[in-house]
């Protein structure tokens, strides 16, 4: 009989402990780790994606990090084509699969699969964009309920990417996001994943995220801004707009102090980590997990894997 592939995923928000509980998860249960984060993909940027270092991964395999340059594309289909064969490998080895990491779209493309959806219409992203910015997103969230109630349900009405997506691909494609999402499906899943995501209390969440924005300056943050524009890549890129990078580059621009730089990069990530959150909490397969409680979420994944038993 031909067994859907078991996979563990541990998510969270950034710097709720993923990386700490997924190599102890690894180390206890003979796994092995397929990074979920979208900016740990690029080789030269380290400390600005908290990549975990060769001692923090504590000799357990780890796939999906430092597979790209940062001016070169990645996206889910890119993440896909790389994890699902990994996927197959690591449990051909007899060894169970943990995949760890923040972003949420791309588990989600692990385990629905992509479909087929026109490509970005960037001129009208950005104009829906500064619609939010300048009227907010429940604004948006409204019209995508007049036009396709079952998707705006299923969106929370602060969620201003998916919101923004599912109008984009309305309008290029004149059908419902709903009805494609729903045609996509009908081949069911092809891994069996027990979802577990990081509950920390707010409070000490933004406590975490201060301190380790603090932390990435005072371990190099900014000299590795600096390495990465002395090799050409351009403040342009992507990944050189995203949080941590692109506080550093207007910080060397003269834009700001240092003290200015930090205190924006703890505010932006108190933001992601909170978009993170409303992504996770819409998804109703996740089991929310405390950090302290290792030997507790240890017979949990036992459970589902009894072969590491």
């Amino acid at each position: 009989m031909n067994k859907r592939p078991k996979i563990v995923i541990i998510s969270g928000p950034t710097a709720s402990g993923k990386t700490s509980l997924g190599v102890d998860l690894a180390l206890a249960l003979k796994g092995e780790i397929i990074s979920a984060d979208s900016m740990q993909v690029y080789r030269g940027m380290d400390v600005g994606t908290a990549k975990p270092t060769p001692e923090e991964q504590k000799g357990i395999p780890h796939y999906l990090l430092d597979v790209v340059d940062p001016d070169e594309e990645f996206n889910a289909a890119t993440y896909n084509s790389m994890a699902i064969p990994k996927i197959a490998e690591i449990g051909s080895r007899g060894s169970s699969c943990f995949v760890v990491g923040g972003t949420g779209l791309y588990i989600k493309g692990l385990l629905d699969g992509l479909f087929e959806s026109p490509p970005a219409d960037m001129e009208l992203r950005e104009s829906l964009r500064r619609e939010c910015d300048s009227s907010g997103s429940a604004v948006l969230h409204e019209r995508l309920a007049n036009l396709d109630p079952e998707s705006a349900h299923k969106i929370h009405p602060n969620d201003r990417v998916r919101i923004i997506r599912a109008l984009e691909i309305i309008h290029l494609t004149n059908r419902r996001f709903s009805d494609l999402t729903r045609a996509h499906a009908f081949g069911g899943r092809t891994l069996n994943a027990l979802k577990l995501c990081l509950k920390v209390d707010r409070e000490e969440l933004y406590d975490r995220i201060d301190k380790r924005s603090l932390s990435m300056v005072e371990n190099g943050l900014v000299g590795e801004t600096e390495s990465l524009l002395r090799k050409g890549y351009s403040p342009d890129l992507k990944p050189m707009k995203a949080i941590g990078y692109r506080h550093m580059i207007t910080y060397l621009k003269g834009d700001w102090s240092l003290d200015e730089a930090i205190s924006e990069l703890q505010k932006d990530t108190r933001r992601y980590a909170k978009r993170q959150l409303t992504w996770f909490r819409a998804d109703p397969e996740v089991t929310w997990i405390e950090p302290g409680n290792f030997h507790v979420v240890k017979d949990k994944v036992k459970e589902f894997l009894p072969e590491t038993a």
